[in-house]
């Protein structure tokens, strides 16, 4: 059931993902991430999110904890295609995160990608 999914099974994996950002990114790029990442923590929690957008934001997230950038990439589209309603006020802020973390030296990122073969 989508509702037992938990905001912070989503927003804490993504601000881990900003902090690694922090490091190698803009600052001021960084605090928009934070605060679009900030409206979506306030959508979910008000239930403004369908369970649909909150199962592929959890997906999202899982992807991202595994490297699979262009998946990720993959959902957000579909994302902003599907529920633009719901998505458009947060969802530049996670492309964002994804554009950014996929440049990020490896071990900023912080999870482990194999031999990169």
């Amino acid at each position: 059931r989508s509702s037992d999914l938990a905001v912070e099974d989503v927003l804490g994996p993504l601000n881990q993902l900003l902090g690694g950002c922090r490091e190698v990114v803009q600052k001021q790029v960084c605090d928009d991430v934070s605060r679009r990442l900030a409206t979506l923590q306030q959508m979910w929690q008000n239930g403004k999110l369908s369970p649909s957008v909150r199962k592929r934001m959890k997906i999202l997230v899982q992807e991202l904890q595994v490297q699979h950038w262009d998946a990720a990439d993959e959902i957000h589209r579909s994302l902003m295609v599907d529920h633009v309603n719901e998505v458009s006020q947060w969802m530049v802020g996670v492309k964002r995160l994804i554009a950014e973390a996929r440049n990020l030296p490896v071990e900023a990122a912080d999870t482990p990608k194999g031999d990169g073969r």
